[in-house]
């Protein structure tokens, strides 16, 4: 493809990307299997061109306003090209030459926007802190308020794209064999900072050809998720409880923990999300893990397995606030609904999943936000209503010693960041059964989840 080419097929899968609701890369992934002509160099900087007007999508909208062109994929592109790319002037034209597979030429207005762009810089004073940092008004003052002076930080941390961190999977290797075998396969990985199994790409490029990946060594996991895993602190022997387990990544990190023995189950309400589990677990060679799909939050099953599990993780459903790097689309699609559903929710299922922990047993509740409501507001809602029955545990005494010593929490739960940790934004909180359930408690609940439920 020509300059010109490239610069045309970004605008038009940018412009797709902006009119759909469906996430960003099921959208890129379903244009690119419709033109399979384009060549693997051009597909890479089509796809990084348009991941970069989203990432800066907010600071982009404002420069186009400033310079006097309308809030569309064409003008972004065009801003993008002049503060991200940094072309002058003088190139643009040539960009923009009106061929048949190229963009249209520049009007007289993109003429003088391109002449008022040059020089500048993305972010500049008299912009409002949102759009400095790049970070949606809805989610600025909630992210001031828990992270103060450190918010410009994480603001730059999360414009920043993230890198590929693979797990070693302990059951088959540990971390020096796989860094080895990827390395003979011209991948090179090293530790990464914090997790003992984790492993980060020097660069971003595809793995999943390598034999290191088929051969079940490796699976691609954020080290945050992986810290997540270590937190439940899964041992040889105990039954286990994810449940919110998706397509598996931290059941399946919980698993070689357990060295394979005990039992995992993983439960979800969307059958095809367990589906997709079933090829990871071949690979990996894992088979204590039992899967169920749930009805909902307060499905019959759980009732009847209350005080089974030694260990039960909530890996709940959350706006993915800490996955901004990964997902720029998802920032502008945040509003105040979706927080208000998704933090009443997570109560629900917090609540629910608390029965299965026998007493001894620990609960982990986690998500993928950095917003407080959705972290540290849902584990002192908890408290408040279960504080006679759980303690909260100290993340700081179940990590290993230098592990935790590294990371440097505040406190005691496992608050993790772009910006202090290089990790996404992770959030996890352990709680203790100290207690049964009050017996008339724990039949005025059956009573309910039973209504609920419908039996």
């Amino acid at each position: 493809m020509t300059p010109a080419a490239r610069v045309d097929a970004a605008i038009e899968l940018l412009d797709t990307v902006l009119r759909e609701t469906r996430p960003a890369d099921q959208v890129i992934a379903h244009w690119l299997r419709g033109r399979r002509y384009v060549g693997s160099k051009d597909r890479g900087w089509i796809v990084e061109a348009v991941y970069a007007s989203l990432r800066e999508k907010q600071r982009l909208e404002w420069w186009a306003a400033r310079v006097g062109l309308p809030a569309r994929a064409r003008s972004l592109v065009i801003v993008a090209l002049m503060l991200i790319d940094h072309r002058t002037g003088n190139e643009m034209p040539t960009l923009f030459d009106g061929s048949t597979h190229g963009p249209s030429k520049l009007s007289d207005i993109e003429q003088m926007a391109v002449q008022m762009l040059h020089g500048q810089d993305l972010a500049v004073e008299g912009q409002p802190r949102a759009v400095r940092l790049n970070l949606p008004g809805i989610a600025a003052d909630r992210l001031m308020a828990r992270f103060g002076d450190r918010l410009e930080a994480l603001g730059e941390a999360m414009n920043t794209p993230a890198p590929v961190d693979l797990r070693a999977n302990g059951i088959k290797a540990d971390r020096d064999e796989v860094a080895k075998q990827l390395a003979r396969e011209g991948v090179e990985a090293e530790p990464t900072p914090f997790s003992p199994m984790g492993l980060r790409l020097a660069r971003r490029m595809p793995i999943f050809h390598t034999r290191a990946f088929s051969n079940g060594l490796a699976e691609v996991q954020d080290e945050g998720s992986q810290l997540v895993a270590l937190l439940v602190d899964a041992r040889p022997g105990d039954q286990v409880a994810d449940f919110c387990a998706g397509a598996g990544g931290k059941t399946l990190a919980m698993a070689a923990t357990m060295a394979n023995k005990g039992r995992i189950m993983a439960l979800d309400i969307s059958e095809a999300r367990l589906e997709r589990m079933s090829e990871r677990m071949r690979r990996a060679g894992v088979h204590n893990i039992e899967r169920r799909a749930l009805k909902h939050e307060r499905d019959p099953w759980v009732r009847r397995h209350k005080l089974k599990f030694d260990r039960v993780l909530v890996d709940a459903p959350c706006t993915g606030s800490g996955t901004w790097r990964r997902a720029p689309d998802a920032k502008w699609k945040l509003t105040e609904e979706t927080i208000a559903e998704l933090t009443e929710l997570q109560g629900r299922i917090l609540e629910s999943a608390a029965r299965l922990v026998k007493t001894g047993g620990r609960i982990v509740y986690a998500t993928c936000s950095l917003l407080p409501e959705e972290n540290e507001a849902r584990a002192e809602a908890f408290l408040a209503t279960h504080g006679s029955e759980f303690r909260r545990l100290d993340a700081r005494e179940i990590l290993p010693a230098d592990l935790a010593a590294a990371l440097k929490l505040d406190g005691p739960d496992l608050a993790l960041d772009p910006a202090t940790h290089g990790t996404d934004g992770f959030y996890a909180v352990a709680f203790e059964r100290i207690a049964d359930p009050a017996p008339t408690e724990a039949v005025q609940a059956d009573a309910v989840q039973g209504e609920a439920a419908g039996g």
